[in-house]
């Protein structure tokens, strides 16, 4: 079946599916970590009550038909375990179904999360894992060639990543146009890294190039992703050298690290083979009539599915990271369609005084990953994501963004809810809880060479006001 299969494309596969396994071995173990504080029973956004008021047609997920705490844990856990299992490549041999239900079982896991995350996973990285995971399901076990419609589906995703986020900058901000947002973006993007300082502080034609690169990466290689090669490695190496620089200038969870994933699979197997001295698996098998019929079915649905992307992608009220279907399959993607030109935080602070005055201590609680104290370094997250942090950087540029999780997050630091605290780097009242919590908008700014060398800090702030929600 030489229409059906692309042999050159094995170690590409591979290759895809061992950073898959990582992508989400670090999901799930997120998972694990935080959805006590967030969605569980006692949670910011308690599942149960989602769960209560969204039908199962809306929102698929094992949690429709169950849910507790412990029940969740064990979910992502088991999660965990089976990311490492493929990443050990212990589905690489197996039968063909087998090798496809090993697949299926992280995806129906992290949808059935997902599907109930409410706002927590409510960004455009957890759908991108969802889609791409299932079509992972597809690609079959090693000694199987991988189907060409199944890379096809791949290419076609990041496409869609790609170019959707070229044309919402297009359309978006006039920033884009001009090149001019770089000189803003590195200082305001959500969450900062420890090189985002120096990136802030390019000279502004660099700042220029950035933008200027950036609108031929999404706007013109994604078309290369469906040429011959070697055009397509070329296309998928510009992608994969781009999403890299992003990598180095900020915090983005798992988006750049995915999207690179993905690209992995347009890249041919002489640059891989040159690369990675891996031997071919021994007398490749042709794929069972049915499987062949799986993918077939599978093309003719992503086809079906790909109006309501493409009709979002051609109109001029362009959304980003939708979804339009329950499944999250043949998403709409994007990312900063506008650019925030000032940068503000929600800084917490508590008090054990019964009565607050003019002379009270007021004492900072700080997050692991968001600007707090000014002295402190911005950290290397991603591809981790911490997402009480995102959360943070959105009710900063609008209260809006803060309901209804803002407030109960202020009372939860107010009975020192150890499920809460766990997610914070620093907690000042580890013995009692405070008597007051407030919270306060600054303005943030990075230092310029010169104060940095004089004082050590990172930031500047100005404090705006009494932040309500």
């Amino acid at each position: 079946m030489d229409w059906f299969s692309a042999e050159g494309y094995w170690l590409g596969r591979l290759v895809f599916q061992r950073a898959l396994a990582v992508v989400y071995l670090l999901a799930f173990l997120g998972a694990v970590r935080q959805f006590r504080a967030l969605i569980g029973e006692r949670g910011l956004t308690p599942v149960p009550r989602y769960v209560a008021r969204v039908p199962f047609r809306s929102a698929p997920s094992l949690f429709q038909l169950h849910y507790s705490d412990r029940f969740f844990a064990a979910v992502a856990w088991l999660g965990v375990l089976w990311s490492a299992g493929l990443l050990l490549g212990l589905a690489d041999d197996l039968p063909v179904w087998a090798n496809l239900l090993a697949w299926a079982v992280p995806w129906a896991l992290y949808l059935s999360i997902v599907q109930v995350g409410q706002v927590w996973y409510g960004f455009g990285w957890e759908s991108l894992l969802c889609e791409v995971g299932f079509l992972a399901i597809f690609l079959g076990p090693a000694p199987v060639p991988p189907p060409l419609l199944v890379l096809v589906a791949l290419w076609w995703v990041l496409f869609r990543l790609e170019f959707g986020a070229g044309l919402i900058k297009l359309r978006g901000d006039r920033c884009w146009r001009d090149l001019t947002c770089l000189y803003y973006h590195h200082e305001t993007q959500p969450m900062p890294n420890p090189l985002s300082w120096w990136f802030h502080r390019l000279p502004r034609w660099a700042h220029r190039a950035e933008a200027a690169a950036n609108h031929v990466t999404q706007l013109v290689v994604p078309f290369l992703l469906f040429g011959p090669q070697p055009v397509r490695t070329v296309a998928a190496v510009v992608v994969i050298v781009t999403q890299g620089w992003l990598v180095l200038s900020g915090n983005f969870a798992w988006l750049n690290a995915l999207t690179m994933v993905v690209a992995t699979t347009a890249v041919g197997g002489g640059l891989w083979s040159a690369l990675l001295p891996v031997d071919p698996p021994s007398g490749p098998s042709d794929p069972p009539a049915w499987y062949a019929g799986a993918v077939i079915g599978l093309a003719a649905v992503l086809a079906v599915l790909s109006y309501w992307p493409v009709r979002n992608l051609v109109s001029s009220r362009q959304v980003m990271n939708t979804s339009f279907n329950p499944l999250l399959l043949v998403n709409t993607y994007g990312a900063f369609g506008s650019i925030t030109r000032l940068r503000h935080e929600v800084v917490i602070e508590g008090t054990a005084d019964r009565v607050p005055n003019a002379d009270t201590v007021w004492q900072e609680y700080e997050f692991r990953g968001k600007p707090g104290d000014v002295r402190r370094r911005p950290r290397q997250v991603a591809p981790y994501h911490l997402r009480l942090d995102w959360l943070m950087w959105f009710a900063a540029i609008s209260p809006s963004y803060a309901h209804p999780w803002f407030p109960q997050l202020l009372a939860k630091l107010r009975d020192n809810d150890p499920d809460l605290l766990a997610l914070l780097r620093h907690n000042p009242f580890p013995h009692l809880p405070p008597a007051h919590v407030r919270a306060r908008l600054y303005r943030y700014r990075f230092t310029d060479r010169r104060e940095r060398r004089d004082t050590g800090a990172w930031w500047r702030r100005t404090l705006v006001g009494d932040y309500r929600a």
